[in-house]
């Protein structure tokens, strides 16, 4: 009766979860159009009713589970010896669908493991979001909880890549954490305001004018999950983007940021955590 108890306790959680991460926040700042932004809100539906879906199923918790033999186990071979590995997993079937009038869709699912620590070690340390500017930069060079109410977080970060341009980005995120079980537990991020900045960290500093604002992050979701076994956390995120397509006439310049930030952001932000939670909980074995 107790195991069924929390069974359904879980269920309930899991709906709870599911019903937020559908709920489109509000986003406030620069906007791309209408029906770029129509289009990505569809997107992030399919994407995140099949998360909701994998997560109350418990089903392919970790994308190499659903790879056919030895594959899977290569895979997870190579991610105990620490290697961060990223593959591209569109969430629609035609190969095109990232492609959206004014815009384009980056969907990125990476994962990394991360030997000696806990689960609770590393939801713990995930959250000390103050620290996040240690822990990530350069890219991330200013981090902030400006809020916290049980398990759901707001967080500020000043964001800043250079691929031939240099931005610098002021984010805040609504982030909600559910644990499922004392090995399982997933999160949920959306980006809530995404501000370009211009003259950052000088005098002069101040918010991109709306008209003026480049378009190289207009939104951000981030679904994380997090998985305790073989002697440490598997960690798993599927990074979701909405970015302006590339100008006309200017792609040697805009193409590199718009293309290969999003990829190469979330392979940092990885293998970044797994040094970090490897730094923090030095050479002790889990069982």
């Amino acid at each position: 009766m107790h195991s069924a108890n929390i069974q359904q306790r879980t269920h309930i959680r899991l709906i709870l979860l599911a019903s937020l991460s559908l709920a489109s926040p509000l986003f406030s700042g620069e906007t791309p159009a209408p029906e770029t932004t129509r289009v990505f809100d569809n997107y992030i539906q399919a994407a995140e009713a099949r998360n909701n879906e994998e997560l109350l199923a418990r089903r392919n918790f970790l994308w190499p589970d659903a790879l056919p033999e030895p594959e899977r186990e290569r895979t997870y071979h190579l991610l105990r010896r620490q290697k961060t590995i990223i593959r591209h997993f569109p969430s629609c079937a035609s190969r095109d669908c990232a492609n959206i009038p004014g815009g384009i869709i980056h969907d990125w699912t990476g994962i990394t493991f991360v030997h000696g620590v806990t689960l609770q070690e590393t939801l713990t340390a995930l959250q000390d979001y103050d620290r996040d500017a240690d822990y990530y930069r350069p890219t991330v060079l200013r981090a902030k909880l400006l809020s916290r109410e049980g398990n759901s977080f707001h967080v500020f970060l000043r964001l800043k890549e250079t691929r031939v341009l240099t931005v610098v980005l002021d984010t805040e995120y609504e982030i909600q954490y559910l644990v499922i079980d004392s090995t399982h537990a997933a999160s949920i991020s959306h980006s809530t305001r995404i501000t370009e900045m211009e003259n950052a960290g000088t005098p002069q500093e101040r918010s991109t004018a709306p008209k003026d604002n480049h378009g190289f992050l207009w939104r951000l979701n981030s679904y994380w999950r997090f998985y305790q076994a073989d002697g440490g956390v598997y960690i798993q995120c599927n990074a979701i983007s909405l970015t302006r397509d590339v100008p006309t006439g200017l792609g040697w310049l805009a193409a590199p940021f718009i293309a290969n930030v999003p990829r190469e952001s979330l392979d940092f932000t990885l293998t970044a955590t797994r040094e970090a939670l490897l730094k923090n909980f030095p050479n002790k074995p889990v069982k």
